[in-house]
């Protein structure tokens, strides 16, 4: 099923600290589209995801949706508001299956007010997290279409490795535009060698070139992460 330290935050912290989670801590597959978390619903449970990427999402009135905000071995789910007794403010769904370390959010606030170094890793967590959901309403609202869908598939790349279980219609819920649109730029980007595609399966070919036309939001985020836990 996956081992706890597959989580980089998990990985990150002193063995004494890590060994009080344990206890607490368990392991879960998680299936593409499970719903984490509802909009305005009290969070239960914090998932550090080993691999697979979960999805915050806004939806809106016409039933669309848009991520905001993508999660995986290098994050969690849930630790902000279940900190503050808050409610999740996204939809949050599994966009691609993976594990996960799950504990529950009573226990995890416990924890957090007994132990700073793991309170401080959350919260510097909880800082990155609004820096990419910063960037990304930036990102769509000043970027095109292929630079945007770069940005994302490296992102997965970086994730969950080069195969990305991925529709068309699902990257163009996400980035809040057409499926046509999204169907002519993987169009083009598999003619010039940079992705295979076939059915619910993108492949990325040349990380190179999706980098050179990718928008610089993908470097950005990287970037935060960094100065942030590095």
């Amino acid at each position: 099923m996956g081992d706890h330290l597959d989580n980089q935050l998990l990985a990150r912290l002193d063995r004494a600290s890590f060994a009080e989670l344990v206890p607490h801590l368990s392991v879960v597959q998680l299936h593409v589209h499970q719903v984490i978390a509802e909009t305005h619903a009290h969070i239960q449970k914090v998932y550090f995801a080993h691999g697979g990427i979960i999805s915050c999402l806004v939806v809106l009135s016409n039933g669309g949706a848009i991520e905001t905000g993508m999660i995986g071995k290098d994050g969690q789910y849930g630790a902000g508001p279940a900190l503050d007794h808050k409610v999740s403010l996204n939809h949050v769904v599994m966009q691609v299956p993976g594990t996960a370390s799950i504990m529950d959010a009573d226990r995890l606030r416990d924890l957090a007010q007994e132990n700073p170094k793991f309170r401080q890793m959350l919260m510097h967590y909880e800082q990155f997290f609004l820096a990419q959901v910063q960037q990304t309403a930036a990102c769509n609202a000043v970027h095109d279409i292929e630079s945007r869908t770069c940005k994302w598939l490296l992102r997965m790349q970086k994730l969950v490795g080069d195969e990305l279980p991925l529709t068309q219609d699902f990257l163009a819920q996400m980035m809040g535009v057409r499926r046509t649109s999204v169907s002519e730029i993987a169009g083009q980007l598999q003619k010039a060698g940079m992705i295979s595609y076939r059915r619910g399966l993108v492949r990325i070919l040349d990380s190179a070139k999706t980098k050179e036309r990718a928008c610089e939001c993908d470097a950005t985020i990287n970037s935060h992460y960094a100065r942030i836990f590095e």
